[in-house]
């Protein structure tokens, strides 16, 4: 895939799925963002600071995406190599990490539990859809150096030391 193509899906992909699960399902949750802020000391800057964190963090995983694997985060149009660099090194998954982070963050902003049990249907849809569709297909797809890759980084918390492994 080209460059271009792949950022360009990869834009329209963002948007489609997690705009839609942290930011539209979120929003009409918290009646369009209408809920009052957290009156708990702290809770509005931890949410504030969680949500811009994971966004960053987002973002520069969709770019490994597109740069790196020159494909999309989508199924339809997967990547032509194995992303294992940037936040890659640290957790195989920081897409689904950095969704339910912003869900959270959102969570902490308006002291709502909606949110959090949202976040946590989400985790679990999430744990299932990597265990059941994806780390299988991935296997398929890129054999030893997917393995190789899953034994030394971890999937969902981030290891303090990055993984530093090469392409087998």
């Amino acid at each position: 895939m080209r460059t271009f193509t792949a950022i360009a899906g990869s834009a329209i992909f963002l948007i489609a799925a997690p705009g839609v699960v942290a930011g539209l399902i979120p929003w009409l949750l918290s009646d369009r963002w209408g809920l009052p802020w957290s009156a708990m000391p702290g809770f509005v800057l931890a949410g504030w600071v969680l949500i811009l964190a994971a966004a960053a963090v987002l973002l520069h995983a969709f770019g490994r995406f597109a740069l790196e694997g020159l494909g999309t985060p989508a199924p339809i149009a997967p990547t032509e190599k194995l992303v294992i660099g940037g936040i890659y090194r640290h957790v195989r998954n920081p897409m689904y990490v950095a969704v339910l982070s912003i869900i959270l963050g959102q969570a902490l902003l308006f002291s709502s539990w909606t949110l959090v049990a949202y976040a946590a249907v989400g985790a679990v849809a999430m744990g299932a859809f990597v265990r059941l569709y994806e780390e299988p297909t991935l296997s398929r797809r890129y054999g030893e150096e997917y393995e190789t890759y899953r034994r030394n980084v971890p999937g969902w918390v981030p290891r303090l030391t990055p993984w530093r492994g090469s392409r087998p």
